[in-house]
This record gives C-alpha cells, structure tokens and sequence, in this order.
C-alpha cells in the first residue's frame, strides 16, 4: 500500500468536502427538528456530541470522488448519520453504558425509556427522510446494513456465551457488525453521485474492506500497551473473542489452549490475567498475524480507490485508508 510520510489528520481528510459539510451539519439538524419540549433538550445534547462525523464524511467524499455531490447525497449523508447515532443510543441501554465519547450517554441522563424512545425517533426520521424524498435506493442500502449490525451483535452474543468462535465466524461479526455501515456509507456516496453499477459495486467492496481493517485495528488496540480512549483489555473483560487472540489459540498446544480458555471464561478478570493472555497472544505471533490481515485488507480497498479518477477527493479517501491502519485511539 502506498504510503505517506507525514502524519495526517481527520481534518487533513475532510478538507477536500468541508463546505459541503456544513451543509450536511445543518441538514441534519433541520431533519431532527420536533415541538416536543423535553425531546428537543436531548437532541440539543445529541448534537452537541458531534463527534468526528467520519460517516458522512465518507458519504460526501465518495460521492466527490464518483461524479460529484448532490442534494441526494446530503439526504444519503443525514440517513447514514440518523440511523447509526440510532444504533448508537440503543447500544447504550443494551451495555448500560454511562459515557459515550467522554460525555454522559442519554441513558444515563435521561434514563432507559427516553433513551431508546429517541433512538426511535431518529430510525423514523431517517425513514421519512427517505421516503419524503423517494430515495428508495439509499433506505434500501441502510436498511440492510442495519439488518447486518443487529445480526452481526447477535451473534457475537451468542458465540460469547459459548466461546466456541472461529476466524470464519470472527470475519463475518466484523463484516457485519461494523464494515456494513461503512459499505453503506460509500454504497449511498456513489448512488447518490449518479455512478453505474459497475461503481457503486466497487465501491461498496471499498468501504467493506476499510471496514474489516478499521474493525481489525480496533480489536488491536485491546493488546496494546497505553490507553487509546478504549480501556485495554476491555474485550477480553467482555469475553469477545477476537482475531489476535483466535489465532494464538489456533497455534497454541492443547494443554496451553484450555489453560488460557480458563481465563477468558472467567466472568472477572484480574489484571496478571489480562497480562497472562497478552502474553500468550505474543509469544504465538497473534499481533503479527492480526496486524497482516488487516493490511491486506487496506491493500484490498487502496487497489479500490486507486482505480477512480484522480481528484482531491480520491487522495482524501486513500489518505483514509492510511489512517485506518495508523490511527491511535
């Protein structure tokens, strides 16, 4: 993958599409409006945690780079953004999570039932924004990325209850959970610009691809050795089973293999066993064999967005790919 010298930044990445941007902040915002007093607080709260918008960015700069951006692909970029802030809320009560990046979670202000009625409230809006507009073919897209995440979060609940997860079944929670969304993001990018079938398949590949290595890097991030804004060791603690510690144990003699599944069954872990397991992953070149698939998978979408006409947007969406593999939290 071809690589840059200088440090980059998300703000390096969405410059070529900041305008635009704008824009879509305050399409966004018209499409939240309401008259009901207490829901119109927690939006307020909601849009005050903007977080860093990658989504939309995505959105815009795969349109940019497929034809250029239309009103269709501000609607695409606030339905991307509606549903998944949705998914965002409700994961909140479902984890009974009291902070989303570094704020207090809806829930934990407002309670589980305002919580998941504005989660509601988003999925609805993001429906009729669709369909006030007919915009058939981008709710078809979302929609079925949606239907992929709940599917994808259902499975690792099942598999976490058994532990019994393979690389097979490790490949498609992350395809589902996570690079779903990111493939609709670049799927309702290209849609909304006009392109063919021929590029809106592609760049439905692209954005899968990014997904399961920016799905990859995060699951590094638990090996790690400083805080990154995930706490280490958080989905060992949680039982997940991911791609780092699936291949030690695939390289592991059986002994060692049920001595280290003792550990991560424990429903509490201490520290010497969180550190146990690192080091089991290290010493059978877990890291290495995690950090190589997820550069194969960035080779996979560079060779993508290499094929596009060259344009500042193109350079942002393969700086993209760069950062996705070197990003530290």
């Amino acid at each position: 993958m071809p690589r840059k010298s200088s440090a980059m930044t998300l703000n390096d990445i969405r410059r070529p599409v900041e305008v635009e941007l704008e824009a879509f902040r305050q399409y966004f915002r018209s499409a939240m409006k309401n008259r009901v007093y207490l829901l119109d607080k927690v939006v307020q709260y909601l849009l005050r945690k903007k977080g860093k918008q990658l989504r939309p960015v995505l959105v815009l700069l795969t349109a940019r780079a497929c034809g250029g951006i239309t009103e269709s692909t501000h609607r695409a970029a606030a339905l991307v953004e509606l549903l998944h802030t949705a998914t965002l809320v409700h994961d909140d009560v479902v984890d009974e999570a009291d902070q989303r990046r570094g704020a207090f979670s809806i829930n934990a202000l407002w309670k589980n039932k305002v919580a998941v009625l504005l989660g509601d409230f988003l999925l609805s809006r993001g429906l009729l924004l669709a369909l006030d507009h007919k915009e058939y073919a981008l709710l078809h897209i979302v929609s079925d990325a949606v239907r992929r995440m709940s599917e994808g979060e259902l499975l690792q609940i099942e598999k976490a209850r058994k532990l019994d997860i393979d690389e097979e079944t490790y490949f498609t929670i992350i395809s589902d959970k996570t690079a779903s969304l990111i493939a609709a993001c670049t799927a309702c990018g290209a849609q909304s610009a006009g392109a063919n079938e021929e590029m809106q398949t592609a760049m439905r590949s692209f954005g899968e691809e990014l997904g399961m290595a920016f799905q990859i890097r995060d699951d590094l991030f638990d090996f790690g050795v400083k805080d990154v804004g995930k706490p280490l060791g958080i989905d060992l603690q949680e039982k997940k089973m991911t791609l780092p510690l699936i291949h030690a144990l695939s390289q592991a003699d059986e002994g060692e293999k049920k001595e280290i599944m003792r550990v991560v069954r424990r429903k509490r872990k201490s520290q010497t066993d969180v550190e146990k397991v690192r080091a089991f992953v290290g010493t059978h070149s877990g890291i290495e064999y995690a950090t190589r698939t997820m550069m194969q998978h960035a080779d996979n979408a560079m060779e993508i967005v290499l094929s596009l006409p060259e344009s500042d947007a193109r350079s942002a969406l393969a700086d993209l790919v760069r950062f996705t593999v070197t990003r530290e939290k």
